[in-house]
Parts: structure tokens; sequence; C-alpha cells
């Protein structure tokens, strides 16, 4: 018989144990050594077996071992210890703090909303890089002070446990997780666990929200497996990335407009402060946007004031580089779903996520789009990306150029606590603030101060930590897929160069680039004195066949008896298998199509474990690569043939492992270390260190976008302030079309010289508007054999009043010519307004015509 409900008994803890119950409903522990230690001591072998679980730890220990430790003053003490240093991490004032203190304008909350969020194993609520950057950006923000409320949803089978069949085929299988397992509670007021509805496809749904608390961050995670729903609905949050397009629309609806009700919930029960900035993670967060566009319009304003005041204080990040990377629906589905979300009208709400530019499809809703129309500012997540994104969106902005497209960049981190060694951590952390070379607590150069065995010898170490944990992994995989298991003790040599490979499956990722030349790489595996090993694991979307038949590829050859156990796969690549990996490598190799990257934080993480990467320029490599610190792999993207482009950067990919990588990792002192080698470890660590923390990260958003755009909340939410601008932007946008340009002239010698003056005059027939509503700009740079300006330089026209006879009125620059060469320009005229963010906000630019 099968139980119909589930309940925990757990031990009642000794009084002086109680600390151990608040600990491990903070997930601080997954990053804090200390706490992880208490945890550890309180049962060694149990820790192992619940994974490194603190609620299994407590629902598992014996009464017996729980009344020995609480008569165990030394345990006790060091509890008491690990629990002040708690409260004083949550209650201190940290780098916010004293930001907000000279910043008026600092937020006092900020909502960041995201479809997944990878905080630790116990709570397997991410499937890759999206959701881990996620889980990294709330902790960062949490050590550093900073306000957030962190949105998602609870999906109770998660992102699915991959395994391998005996052919290599990716077999996907979804556990069943049970909240009350979980580091989670429910939200609660007086009346009981408090439940927000949202319509999703016609069907009031009602969802319960989780409360995870993240160091000094809460996440609220939303949940409609209730039994008040209707199976359908009950199933809305039942796997990430599961089903079809309706489906994931749910989703994100109940993402976006439930994930703003429950921040006011959580809000008005806590007394937490109402955010006054609200970040979309990714498009799947950004129906955000309408629900607080609604909430403005029940409060007495009409749909464009609203918009202007929800924009405002919102901003969209992008993480794709690709246009099949964006959620796209179809325009009759969003009809459907929020037909009567009333007082929005619906024909408004479509023109959010209207394609409305050259080769964009007139059927389809884009939630990008929405994102930067909704969001008054946007950002890449590197600077590669960023300009990758400005290009792919410029069809937003006609009559701008791609640099002026208004999404900037702030490139990821990632939290160094969770992904730095613990050994190495002793070493790099350091509570000398004041010392130049510490940022954030930790002490990049400390590696300086050490001698070449020692560090040599920490990194074998490492190295021979992530092979047990290989071990285990391919002993298990083995036996799963009814193969003789007897090479596994063998296994990888904690001795040899060791390269690592881990990311998704996406084909654009390449994994199985390597392969193409088999025998130079089994050469490579094999060699007698200067061998390498690889390490792989990545997991392919479920529906991804062509991902999954790339790994499966993989495995196969990984299986031939000439490689195996040198080239090994390990199944179901997740934070317990990133942790110990990435400080188990020597080499890191990412060999994506540039720019296809939007970062790739794997690198990173690795970096921060002394190990290089060798990857093509591109993500964050492209912004940070030095030679110091890694190898560039040359990317032949001038090859238009794909065969002949993989071939060729394979190529490079072996010539540097084979000409720089093993001579320098092989060559050895008389102490039999590799001095380049540890002098690069060195390098990287104290060079890359401080750039890639996702503290930096979460601070370059607090100063380049929370911060303005909480002040630009505070201006548009004052008086009607909201009304005045709606209203102007209307004014423009009915009387441009009329505004033209109707002359040019130019005061030019017959030889412009460096550094000359020269006076331009242009004419611009206004169209009823106001000379104050618009700048005329000239428009100089660069240019090509088909007139394309580059490298553009903007000068802002003035107006000495003359008004001509056919209404046009008479604008006047004088512009300095800076360098030398073949020089072009041209007029346009842009809406101007102290509250736009940027000139090309409004995406108006009226060009004066050849």
């Amino acid at each position: 018989m099968r139980a119909i409900r589930r309940f925990i008994v757990q031990p009642v803890l000794p009084e002086p144990l109680r600390p151990l119950a608040e600990l491990a409903r903070n997930l601080r522990w997954s990053w804090h050594e200390p706490t992880r230690e208490v945890f550890r001591a309180v049962d060694p072998d149990l820790w192992a077996a619940v994974g490194s679980d603190p609620l299994k730890l407590l629902s598992q220990v014996s009464p017996e071992r729980l009344d020995t430790l609480a008569g165990d003053r030394r345990f006790v003490r060091n509890l008491e210890i690990v629990r002040e240093d708690l409260h004083d991490y949550l209650t201190g004032d940290r780098w916010y703090q004293a930001f907000a203190a000279g910043h008026a304008e600092a937020p006092a909350a900020i909502g960041y909303f995201s479809a997944e969020f990878g905080i630790s194993k116990v709570l397997p609520q991410y499937s890759g890089g999206l959701g881990i950057l996620a889980g990294d950006h709330l902790k960062a923000a949490s050590d550093v002070g900073a306000p957030i409320v962190g949105v998602g949803l609870l999906y109770h089978h998660g992102y699915f446990i991959q395994s391998l069949n005996a052919s290599g085929w990716q077999q996907e299988r979804y556990p069943l997780l049970d909240p009350n397992e979980l580091p989670v509670s429910l939200l609660h007021d007086d009346a009981g666990a408090v439940v927000i509805e949202v319509e999703i496809r016609g069907v009031l749904t009602k969802a319960q929200v989780w409360v995870a608390q993240v160091g000094r961050v809460p996440l609220l995670l939303l949940d409609t497996n209730l039994e008040d729903n209707p199976e359908r609905e009950r199933l809305i949050t039942d796997k990430l990335y599961g089903g079809g397009s309706s489906h994931r629309l749910a989703q994100e609806v109940l993402l976006g407009v439930g994930g703003v009700r429950a921040i006011r919930a959580y809000c008005r029960i806590t007394g937490h402060a109402a955010p006054e900035v609200f970040h979309a993670n990714e498009g799947h967060a950004v129906f955000l946007g309408l629900e607080r566009i609604r909430e403005f319009m029940t409060t007495g304003d009409d749909f464009d004031a609203a918009v202007e005041k929800s924009r405002a204080g919102m901003l969209f990040t992008t993480h794709t580089p690709v246009p099949a990377g964006i959620d796209r629906f179809s325009k009759d589905q969003v009809r459907e779903q929020f037909q009567s979300f009333a007082p929005l009208p619906i024909d408004r709400i479509i023109e959010l996520g209207a394609e409305t530019y050259p080769g964009g499809d007139p059927n389809v809703y884009n939630m990008a789009v929405v994102g930067l129309r909704l969001g008054q500012r946007a950002n890449g997540v590197s600077k590669l990306h960023g300009e990758v994104s400005r290009q792919m969106f410029q069809g937003l902005w006609p009559g701008f150029d791609s640099s002026e497209v208004p999404i900037t960049s702030v490139t990821n981190g990632v939290h160094a606590r969770t992904w730095v060694h613990p050994e190495l951590r002793e070493v790099l952390e350091s509570p000398l603030e004041t010392d130049e070379n510490v940022v954030d607590g930790w002490d990049w150069k400390a590696l300086d101060r050490i001698d070449d065995t020692t560090v040599w010898t920490l990194k074998r170490q490492m190295r021979g930590q992530m092979i047990i944990m290989a071990r285990e992994r391919l002993a298990k995989s083995a036996a799963a897929r009814g193969m003789n298991a007897d090479w596994v003790a063998t296994a990888l040599n904690p001795h040899t160069l060791t390269i690592g490979f881990a990311r998704r499956g996406a084909s654009y990722k390449r994994l199985t680039l390597m392969l193409s030349q088999p025998d130079r790489l089994k050469a490579l595996l094999n060699h007698p004195t200067t061998p390498i090993q690889i390490v792989i694991a990545g997991k392919a979307h479920p529906a991804d066949d062509i991902g999954k038949g790339l790994i499966q590829q993989m495995v196969q050859f990984s299986d031939s008896e000439d490689v195996r156990g040198k080239l090994v796969f390990l199944p179901d690549y997740d934070m317990s298998l990133a942790r110990p990996l990435y400080p188990g490598c020597d080499v890191w190799l990412n060999n994506p199509l540039r720019p296809m990257e939007a970062c790739g934080t794997s690198g990173m993480k690795a970096a921060i474990n002394g190990a290089f990467n060798l990857s093509i320029r591109d993500g964050w490599w492209d912004e940070w690569y030095d030679s110091a610190f890694g190898w560039a792999i040359p990317s032949a993207e001038t090859i238009g043939n794909q065969a002949e482009r993989d071939a060729a950067e394979a190529e490079s990919l072996y010539e540097i492992i084979e000409r720089e990588i093993i001579p320098m990792f092989y060559t050895r002192d008389a102490n039999g270390v590799p001095a380049e080698w540890v002098k690069m470890m060195r390098a990287t660590i104290a060079g890359l260190g401080p750039k890639v923390m996702a503290t930096r990260m979460v601070r370059d958003y607090v100063e380049q976008l929370y911060a303005p755009a909480a002040a630009a909340a505070v201006k548009v939410l004052a008086d009607d302030t909201a009304a005045q601008l709606a209203q102007w932007k209307t004014k423009v946008r009915a009387a441009w079309p009329g505004v033209v340009v109707t002359r040019i002239e130019s005061h030019l010698p017959d030889i412009v010289e460096v550094g000359s003056t020269n006076e331009f005059d242009a004419w611009v027939r206004l169209n009823g508007l106001d000379a104050c509503d618009v700048a005329v700009e000239l428009v100089s740079g660069e240019v090509d054999a088909s007139d394309e300006l580059r490298n553009v330089r903007i000068t802002r026209f003035e107006r000495p009043g003359e008004t001509g006879e056919d209404g046009a009125v008479l604008f006047r620059v004088r512009a300095t010519s800076q360098t030398p060469g073949l020089v072009g320009y041209t007029v346009r005229v842009v809406p101007s307004h102290p509250l736009l963010a940027s000139r090309s906000e409004m995406g108006l630019a009226a060009v004066a015509a050849l």
C-alpha cells in the first residue's frame, strides 16, 4: 500500500543544542565552513551519509548521541560561538550599509526574480549556470548586506537526475522532493499559511509561499501543489523547464505576477521594506512588470502613467547571446492568458512583446523584448555579451548606432566562499580589511608568502580529492550501466595533468571538439612520460536529442579500452560534483562558438582554485584574458564553413596543449615542483580573484543599476510626474513622423586640420514640439565604403533662436576634429527629457535624409 501523507518525526534537541536547529535553517551553513564543521562533528559518518544535509542529519542522529553532545562542553561552546557569529553576520553593518549612508538614492529593498536558484544541493532548484549565478547573487548580496529579496518557484521534482544507459545515452529521473525535508518554511500570518492567487489559463490558481533564508536574504518560492487547485494547476510547479510552451507560460505568469504578490504578502507580514527596484533575471520573470502596472492602475493611474512608474524601477538582465535562447510564445497564447488581466488593455500588453523590427515574427510574443520595453535599464553579463546584445536588439532602436542601444553590462561573478576549496580558503581568507591586498576578506596574494613546494602539495591534494569523488561516481555509473567496474579503482592518476570540461550539452559549447582528432587525443592520453587526463561532465536538456547524442559520443569514446580511466565522463553534473571538480583540475577547457557564450562562470570557479583557463576568447575570458592566467584558443570566426572552423580551432587547441601546457606542467625543478606552473597559479589567483568575485558583481549592480533605478523611481513617483512624463511621450510619439531635418549647412574649409573647430547648422521642422523636447545631434565617425559610420561621436547642437519661413528651427554647433582620416557625419533629432535614462530610450530618431 502507498502512503497518502508523509510527516517527519525529529528527535528533540536538548536545550544546549537548540542552536543547531537555527543554524540548519539558514543556508549560510552551505558556504560557512565553521558551521559545516559543527554539523560534521555531530556525527561524521552520518554527515557523509546524508550528503552534508543538516536537516537530514538532525532528523536521523540518535538521541544518545545528542545527549552525549549536550554534555560536551567543548562542543557546546563551539556551537555557541558559531551561533553568535551567525547573529553578528545577520545584524551587523556591511558594505551596503556604508554605501547607503552616503547615497540617499540607495534602495531600501530590491526584488530579484529568477526561474531557478542554485544555493546548495540540498535545495535542488537549479539546472545550470543561470541558477548557480542567481544563487551566487543572493549569497554575495547577503555578504555585502544588500537588501535583496529573492523570488522563484518551488519545483517538486526539481531538475532531473542524470544517468547513462549501457550505450551511453542520457537517462532522466525526476525525484519527488518533500518541502518538509527542505530548508524552507511556509510563510504564515495570524490566519495560517499565506496563499496568493493568480489567474492562469483562465483558472484562479492558488500558490503557497515557502521561504528559504540565504544568510541575510529571504528567498520566496511559490508552490501550486495544493489540494484546492485542479490537477493541471497543481502541476505548474512540478519540474524546472518541463512541459511544453503552455506549461512554461504558466510558470512564468506565476513567477512574475505571483512573485510580486508574494513579495507584497511577505513585506506585510514581516515588516520588511517593500522593494523599490525589481530585477528580472532573464525573460522568464518579466511579467512582474505587468503586475506592477496593474498595481498602479488600481490606484488611479492610466496605463501609460503606470508603465512609467513601473519601468523606472525595473531592471532586465539578459543571459543569452542568441535569439534561439529567448522564450517566445504565440501572441494568441498570451492574449488568452491576459484577456481578463484588468484593468490593463490586452492590446497594449500584446504590443509590449511584439517583434516590431526587421526580421521579427509578427505572430510571436518575445519575452526579452518585453523585458527591454518594461525595464528602463538592461544589461548583459559580460562586456562582450553586452556588445552582442546591443547588436542583437538594435532593431528596436532604429536610427541609433549599436553602441547607443541602452543595454549595458555587468560581468558575472562567483561566490568565493562557496567555490574555493576549503584548504585553499584557509590560506586566502584574511580578517585584515585594511590591507590593500584584501578584498571582502580575501587576500588574493597570500600564495606569494608560501613556498613553491607547499603550493604544489596543496594542488596535488585538491586533485587527489577530486579523483576520489570521480571514482565513486564512476563506480556507481558503471554498475547502473551493467559494466565491469574493476578499472575504476585506478581511473585517473593524481600525478597526471588534468583537464576539466563541464557544462550544458548545448551544441554551441562543442563538447566533442576534442574528439575531432581521436588518434592524436589517444596519443596524449597514453603518453608514457607526459600524459594528460580529461574529466568531463554535463547534462543535455531532456528534449535536446542533439545534445544527448554529443554526450553519448563522448561516453562511448571514454569506454574504449585504450582510454578508459584516462578520459572519463561523470554523470549528474550538480553542485556536489562541481565543488571538488574545479579545484581538482589543472586546466579548464572551454571551446564554444564565439560569441555564443554569454559569460561562462565555470572558468571563474576554476581560476580561483588555481586552475588555468584554456578557452576561446568568449564571455568573461574575452574581457579578462591575460597570458599570465591561461591560454586563448584562436577563434576562426572568419571561416564560414562550420566543419572547417571546427577543424581549425581544434588544431589550435591541440597545439597549445602539446607545445605549451604539457611542457610547462612536466618541467620540474630539483624538488619535483613545476616552478613556472606554480608561478602561474599565484598570478591567476592574485590577478583574477578580485575580478571574478560575486561580491564585486553585486556592488556593480548596486552602483551602476540598482541605485540609479531607485533614484529614477523616486522622481517618477513624485506627485503627478509619471502622468506628465507619459503625456509628454504621447505628444512626442504623435508628432514624431513630422519631425524632419530639412537642411544642413557645414562651414568646412578645403582642408580640415586635426584640432580645428568648424561650424555646422541644421534646420529642423519640429511639427509642434518645443525645442526643449528634442536634442539635435551631429553624429560623426569613421566611414566605410558604404558610408556606414563606425566609432560614432555625438555632439549636441544648440538653438540660437532663429526660425525660418517654413517653420524650421535653426540649430548650430561648433565641433572640433579630433582624429585624422576619412570622417563622415549626419544629423539626427532625438527626444530629450530629464527623466529619460538615455537618448535612445524611446527608440525614436529622425535622421537627415541622404
